[in-house]
């Protein structure tokens, strides 16, 4: 996503994305809960594949959306999504479900925030719900003319959230090492590290 496809709310001054361009010590640490959100759908067929099953990249647009929602709270600026760093599909969500989502910050760092969302299913005619997806999303906060500005940090408060701030900060050691793997391996002279091609 480029900061033109930015999600901009309304109600943010240069006053306030110019705040949010100061230090980190400057920003008042957050509670989770003021970044937590909620969203629902009801699938339709046209979201859904031949077999009547929510496809994967609308599951991910929803996802995406909701997580964008939390960081916009959080944050109070624009935000980007920077990656979708992990993603679990549990269950097959099928037409006539009401698709629920929740989101909420989990570790905010420089200038970038970790969003968990959680999603479920229910059918409503049977009034059972059933847990379909989990992801991990990373925002990058920005102002006007697309550049990165601090966020403030997040105050967990409960077993549950440092357990998942805790998390957020192991899934970016992963990604930050992930990343040095690949810087390292466009670096490698031609032929280290891969497959020769073959002469047939």
């Amino acid at each position: 996503m480029t900061p033109k496809e930015a999600i901009i709310p309304e109600a943010v001054s240069r006053e306030s994305v110019a705040a949010a361009a100061g230090s980190s010590e400057e920003l008042a640490p957050r509670m989770v809960g003021e970044s937590k959100s909620e969203m629902t759908e009801l699938i339709l067929p046209n979201d859904t594949n031949t077999l009547g099953n929510l496809l994967g990249g609308r599951l991910m647009h929803f996802i995406d959306l909701v997580g964008a929602m939390a960081a916009l709270r959080h944050t109070r600026s624009y935000v980007v999504t920077a990656s979708m760093d992990h993603i679990d599909f549990i269950q097959p969500v099928h037409v006539g479900d009401l698709l629920i989502l929740k989101s909420s910050v989990n570790r905010a760092f420089n200038r970038s925030i970790e969003v968990g969302v959680k999603v479920w299913a229910e059918n409503t005619l049977a009034g059972k719900h059933r847990h379909v997806a989990t992801a991990y999303l990373v925002f990058v906060a920005i102002d006007r003319e697309g550049n990165p500005v601090r966020v403030p940090p997040v105050h967990p408060m409960t077993e549950d959230e440092i357990r998942r701030s805790e998390g957020a900060l192991r899934r970016r050691e992963n990604r930050q090492a992930e990343s040095e793997r690949r810087r390292r391996a466009k670096l490698a002279p031609a032929g280290v590290g891969s497959v020769r091609p073959g002469n047939g």
